[in-house]
């Protein structure tokens, strides 16, 4: 059994077991017939720091790059104005980003807000951490790394996808290869502990289903936003390992309800939208293939003419969701639902139905 990125020791138990799965960064040619390697794919949760976490990963990393969805992009502006409001954003301060392997990145804003880019040796005011952290497998090493980046009285601002959301909407396919942790309020406000930080301020938003920015200090002073999170997702169980293992009860429900739509529109014309890594998850665990879903459209040209891992379905272009217009689309992102819609208003214009993975 794994011992914790965190804090090192061995008790914990496994909550989530989603069998072999292709890593979701591998996308083959669509002339490639496979079979595509698969690994175990299983979330694990130490019984003392509470970190939820990849319990071993493959290694991969090839990924075709995305393009960043406008729901992100307008999370992203939304937060750097909360910041400048709190003063955290401010011209001459200066910040430095660890970034996600996926893309996407603050600095354009914060450069246009007067922050100035600190030198790679030069500690920084504001230290950025937007969706990073979770790609590193030594917790602990790579939150000291953040740490020691900080100027005196400065700020580390983590960004994660709440663990509190995943359990509470049953969203058991964010678990993927490469994405070695998953963090509650709590258990991120210890791991900031083990490098000399603690909490301050926290901003709340809707992406993903939930979203947490979390403001970190050496002094920390948590405000009454932090103090009623904490408290809310404590009295909701999120350290229990009891409860975050309910994810495994979702996985079922999630898996047949979408095969029962996609059966229902069987040779009527029916495509998916959104070649993301919750998208290979659902496909292989509900056994779904090219005879029920014909194809994926992603508008990332560099997936077009691949497939998606462990299956047949082809990834297509943009093109493919208005000639002809299908009678459903499979969205695996709710969260680019009004970005489709708004970009392909054909969709609404006919019978054209919904359907949320």
């Amino acid at each position: 059994m794994p011992s914790c990125r965190a804090c090192g020791t061995a008790d914990g138990e496994l909550v989530l077991d989603l069998g072999e799965q292709p890593p979701c960064d591998l996308f083959p040619p669509a002339t490639d017939p496979g079979p595509d390697p698969v690994w175990p794919l299983r979330m694990w949760m130490c019984a003392r720091c509470a970190l939820a976490q990849l319990a071993e990963d493959p290694g991969t990393a090839e990924e075709p790059a995305g393009v960043e969805p406008r729901a992100l992009t307008d999370q992203a502006a939304d937060a750097v104005a909360r910041l400048t409001r709190a003063g955290l954003v401010r011209p001459g301060a200066t910040v430095a980003e660890f970034g996600s392997p996926h893309g996407g990145s603050w600095l354009p804003l914060l450069r246009a807000a007067g922050m100035r880019e600190a030198a790679a040796d030069e500690p920084a005011d504001v230290v950025v951490d937007c969706f990073g952290l979770m790609h590193e497998p030594d917790q602990r090493a790579a939150m000291a790394r953040r740490a020691a980046r900080l100027a005196p009285g400065g700020a580390l601002l983590m960004q994660f996808h709440s663990l509190a959301s995943i359990v509470r909407q049953g969203q058991w396919n964010a678990l993927r290869h490469g994405h070695f942790a998953y963090y509650s309020a709590p258990a991120a406000i210890t791991l900031a502990a083990s490098a000399g930080l603690g909490p301050g301020r926290s901003w709340s938003f809707d992406l993903y289903g939930g979203t947490v920015l979390l403001e970190l200090r050496r002094e920390p002073a948590p405000d009454e936003a932090t103090a009623a999170l904490v408290a809310a997702e404590r009295a909701a169980g999120i350290e229990d390992i009891g409860v975050v293992a309910g994810l495994g009860r979702a996985v079922g429900q999630g898996c047949d309800r979408v095969l029962a739509r996609l059966r229902d529109y069987a040779g009527r014309g029916v495509v998916g939208y959104g070649a993301a890594s919750r998208a290979v998850v659902l496909l292989r665990r509900a056994g779904i293939d090219i005879d029920l879903l014909p194809a994926i459209v992603d508008i990332s040209p560099a997936k077009h003419g691949r497939r998606m891992p462990g299956t047949r379905i082809p990834v297509v272009g943009p093109e493919n969701l208005t000639h002809p217009i299908p009678h459903a689309v499979l969205l695996f992102v709710p969260d680019l639902e009004a970005e489709v819609r708004t970009a392909f208003p054909q969709l609404d214009g006919g019978h054209c139905e919904w359907i949320l993975a």
